[in-house]
């Protein structure tokens, strides 16, 4: 078993680019973008463009700062503890950042198997404004299918929220919305508002034993 989910917005109640964003005064913009690209009204890698390009000169230091106040939503750690000690592989994909991420997980004292991440360049000590990695042209159904190959496992769970999800709820046995937009929710097989409803639902659907 394969369980998949996004991070900002579902495991992370944090919105990376918006953090960044506060650090250069530009949270407004941040917002406005993500909303956007959430609930399908712009393309996905467009949009992070865009919000890549408003942190152009944000110093490591300050950007270091903001991935530090990323963390995971209540019940989150205790949920991928439960998925591992039952011996299902956790994966994490996100158009969001591996340092946000990592620090995340970090921080709660967990862990996943797999993380497929994009990242923000530097140079000169400071963001260039550009982004990179695997999930900027790159959709989840097909990060879930290479991790399927990588992994030999058949079944999957996808959970995720906003439009970028959706090749990957589309794709997976067991499709969750955490929350969903409402571009999203016709994807979702079942939905969910907290860690401890996701916990409960992957309980009745055999995932955690």
């Amino acid at each position: 078993m394969l369980v998949a989910f996004d991070f900002d917005g579902t495991l992370s109640d944090s919105e990376m680019t918006v953090l960044l964003g506060e650090q250069v005064g530009v949270t407004a913009e941040m917002t406005a973008i993500t909303e956007r690209a959430m609930n399908d009204e712009i393309e996905y890698a467009q949009s992070l463009r865009r919000r890549c390009g408003l942190l152009a000169g944000l110093e490591l230091p300050r950007a270091n700062a903001a991935f530090e106040q990323v963390t995971l939503r209540p019940g989150a750690a205790g949920l991928l503890d439960s998925l591992a000690a039952a011996g299902v592989h956790t994966a994490i994909l996100t158009g969001g950042f591996e340092r946000g991420v990592e620090t995340a997980l970090a921080a709660a004292g967990t862990s996943v198997d797999t993380v497929v991440a994009n990242h923000l360049p530097a140079d000169d000590g400071a963001l260039t404004g550009e982004v990179g990695g695997p999930l900027v042209d790159g959709t989840k159904d097909d990060a879930l299918a290479v991790l399927q190959a990588a992994t030999g496992e058949s079944e999957t769970v996808a959970v995720g929220d906003g439009a970028n999800d959706r090749p990957m709820l589309e794709a997976a046995d067991l499709a969750v919305g955490f929350s969903p937009k409402p571009a999203v929710e016709p994807a979702c097989d079942d939905t969910v508002g907290s860690m401890s409803e996701l916990h409960t639902l992957l309980e009745e659907r055999g995932v955690l034993a």
